[in-house]
């Protein structure tokens, strides 16, 4: 049986094109199935067909299909991709962003951590619960990818709920190690070997050695490091030029590097955690501002305004395309799966089953990963920071209270969610939140009771 690969929430612009160009790559895959799966028809037959026209114009082996029914589409499944978002995925996000900030609730940006953080939970993992339900169903074997945010409260939430699935998550934000790393030590990446971890969006580099000499490279990273970032532009100014330059339409060049809005641009936490901490974050204020209750105060909000702005152009632009290149981790994975290669993989999502010693075990961390034949394990790091552990403790209460409110439905444990939330300062405007946000989105919280 050919290997059978479905794609839920294929009729997304960016993730339906971005996954088929990295599949129809693949030499393993080559006579393998995709399915791709949306509620949208009209976005669903669009990405379908543009695939459908790759896979012609290039004579490859591989098949395609399209189906609006999810049971149908995860009938013996071998794998399962997940990125889904509900309704307007903007103006929902800005409900998030703004509400909290109108009731005095202090936000970096309310997409992951922080009330809006939470909001965005309740809304999306109820949908998501419904797919694994269906995968337990119909392909209670298939490994599960999700790209789908917020990644850290969604996976601790299914593995409760379903502990039994192979259900891991993953992200692009570790690709950031390799872009900076090499420039910092003035080496090849192929000389580095370097782990991180913490929770997703919110970790640290924790070791990376010369592989020539095995020294510890952790010492020089962090001598080096404040200079180098100081420099670097800002996410919206880069995201700015490729549509000023490009219209939106082609890759950006280096030719951004000259554009230096301000020192530090989106890295005001990121500093803090740098200077202070000791650790380089492997992301930017817009992220790790989110789980902070300082992070409002040193945040660059000007800067991660502009990249929400540009972010959202980008993805609303009207030309994807299916492209011959290999970008996404996730087909990575699946090809070691499949052959029992073996190696490790920079960033996955799983549970903390001896992983991480300063979180407890319900609760999934973003860790290295072991991949073969057996499917994807977590790799056990033994030397987080002193300071950040603490800062990663500060999330434990926050997803437990979050996953089971959403499981179970209810209004009170929403409340006791915002309330253990460092950021959260106010009784009375938690209470309010909780009113407003369920008025203005019914349809997707009116379950909480």
């Amino acid at each position: 049986m050919p290997t059978r690969i479905v794609l839920i929430g294929a009729g997304s612009a960016q993730f339906g094109f971005d996954m088929l160009g990295d599949l129809f790559q693949s030499e393993v895959l080559t006579d393998g199935h995709i399915v791709l799966h949306d509620i949208n028809p009209e976005a669903l037959e669009r990405v379908r067909k543009a695939g459908q026209q790759h896979i012609d114009s290039n004579a490859l082996g591989v098949t395609l299909s399209a189906t609006l029914s999810r049971p149908e589409a995860l009938v013996d499944a071998d794998f399962c991709v997940i990125a889904i978002e509900v309704g307007d995925r903007f103006a929902l996000w800005e409900q998030d962003q703004s509400t909290p900030r109108e009731l005095g609730l202090r936000q970096v940006f309310g997409e992951n951590g922080g009330p809006g953080g939470l909001f965005h939970s309740l809304r999306v993992v109820p949908p998501i619960l419904a797919i694994c339900e269906d995968i337990r169903e119909f392909c209670p074997d298939a490994w599960i990818f999700n790209y789908s945010n917020p990644m850290s409260r969604i996976c601790t939430t299914v593995h409760r709920a379903f502990p039994d699935l192979h259900f891991v998550g993953l992200c692009h934000e570790i690709a950031s190690l390799y872009q900076h790393l090499p420039v910092i030590l003035d080496t090849p990446l192929s000389n580095i070997q370097f782990r991180a971890g913490g929770l997703n969006h919110f970790s640290v580099l924790t070791e990376v050695r010369y592989r020539d000499s095995g020294q510890d490279a952790y010492p020089e990273v962090l001598a080096k490091a404040a200079d180098y970032f100081e420099k670097l532009p800002d996410f919206g100014s880069i995201m700015k030029k490729l549509f000023d330059d490009h219209q939106g339409t082609s890759a950006a060049s280096d030719s951004h590097k000259e554009n230096i809005p301000h020192p530090w641009a989106e890295r005001g936490a990121f500093r803090v955690l740098l200077e202070k901490f000791h650790c380089l974050p492997i992301t930017t204020d817009s992220h790790i501002g989110e789980y902070l209750q300082w992070g409002q105060d040193v945040a660059d909000h000007k800067a991660i305004l502009d990249f929400y702005t540009y972010y959202k152009k980008w993805t609303l632009r009207g030309n994807p395309e299916i492209k011959s290149t290999r970008s996404e981790r996730m087909v990575k994975i699946v090809e070691a799966i499949l052959t029992d290669q073996g190696y490790e993989e920079a960033a996955v999502n799983l549970p903390n089953k001896g992983l991480l010693d300063c979180l407890p075990e319900f609760m999934v961390v973003e860790i290295p990963g072991w991949v073969d034949g057996n499917g994807v394990s977590g790799v056990r790091l033994e030397n987080m920071p002193r300071g950040f552990s603490g800062l990663l403790a500060n999330q434990v209460a926050i997803h437990d209270l979050s996953a089971q409110a959403i499981i179970d439905g209810s209004k009170d444990l929403v409340l006791q969610a915002l309330l253990v939330d460092p950021i959260v300062d106010k009784v009375s405007a938690a209470e309010k939140l909780i009113d407003q946000m369920i008025a203005l989105q019914p349809e997707y919280l009116g379950y909480l009771r």
